[in-house]
């Protein structure tokens, strides 16, 4: 029962917290230190440094801004990694993940990548899950300590998939969400507020039904119009972009839509489902 998290930013210190929620043994460590005062309060150890910090127990937790500072922190003390397992639950490509696993492992460690589907508060909650990926012994040798944190998605052994899978999400994450704040600046520009527009907005953002209608034909290249078209689509986001453009809005997040969607068009595609547009991305 015992774990080290270096990071203490909001993600690392919510991971620190509920880990003392469940009584473990928790030593921390942070460029910045007095961002440990809290946890050391309720019964962390605030390693002097990085070597001490790695050397402190087997599982070592790692939540950073990205594999620079990762990396930035371990090379200060190499030597301490071997016979450690590094949860490494930072953000960065599946190639940065792969070579820094690469590294540790060069160095007699083992890395788990990891990608955080849930914000802090998310923690330590049920529901929650973390994408994992990596050696499989490791993954059980300390599931219960990872379990603290979420619930675990282990998608194989390359440990480049985890963050992969995180960057596909959050790809979809970031669209999606910017979407919905064009949307709503469009309501508040006609004077409706978010927490009236909130049940049409959170209807409108479950695209549970396309996804699942629309994946086995993405498999299956089949990209016939029989439902929705790229034409279709066209008229409908130039309709998007004259509204916007009515009310002062700034219209690059829809014109960037459409300018995709013309693209296919342009292609010969007009006929053909939106689904069209994973090929239209890739060329």
């Amino acid at each position: 029962m015992q774990v080290t998290v270096i990071g203490l930013g909001p993600m690392g210190h919510a991971m620190a917290a509920a880990y003392l929620d469940k009584g473990y043994d928790v030593t921390v460590w942070n460029r910045t230190p007095a961002k440990a005062a809290a946890l050391v309060a309720r019964g962390a150890r605030l390693a002097p440094g990085v070597a001490a910090a790695l050397k402190a127990g087997d599982l070592v937790v790692m939540s950073l801004t990205d594999y620079d500072a990762v990396h930035a922190i371990l090379e200060q003390a190499p030597e301490a990694l071997a016979g450690r397992t590094v949860a490494n639950l930072t953000s960065d490509t599946p190639e940065r993940a792969r070579a820094e696993a690469a590294w540790i492992a060069a160095h007699g460690g083992v890395q788990l990548t990891g990608g955080v589907q849930t914000p802090p508060p998310g923690i330590g909650t049920p529901g929650a899950e973390t994408y994992y990926s990596g050696d499989a012994a490791a993954l059980e040798a300390h599931r219960a300590a990872l379990e603290v944190l979420t619930g675990i998605d282990y998608l194989g052994e390359d440990p480049g998939l985890a963050a992969l899978y995180y960057q596909i999400g959050m790809d979809m994450f970031w669209t999606g969400l910017t979407g919905y704040l064009h949307g709503q600046a469009l309501a508040s520009a006609h004077g409706i507020p978010a927490e009236k527009f909130l049940e049409q907005a959170v209807k409108t953002m479950n695209f549970e039904y396309f996804a699942r209608f629309y994946a086995p034909r993405i498999d299956a290249g089949d990209h016939a119009g029989d439902v929705d078209t790229v034409t279709m689509a066209v008229a409908s986001l130039e309709h998007v972009v004259h509204t916007a453009e009515a009310a002062g809005l700034d219209t690059g997040v829809p014109r960037a839509v459409l300018e995709t969607f013309r693209r296919a068009h342009a292609a010969g595609h007009g006929g053909d489902s939106l689904t069209r547009l994973t090929e239209t991305l890739k060329e």
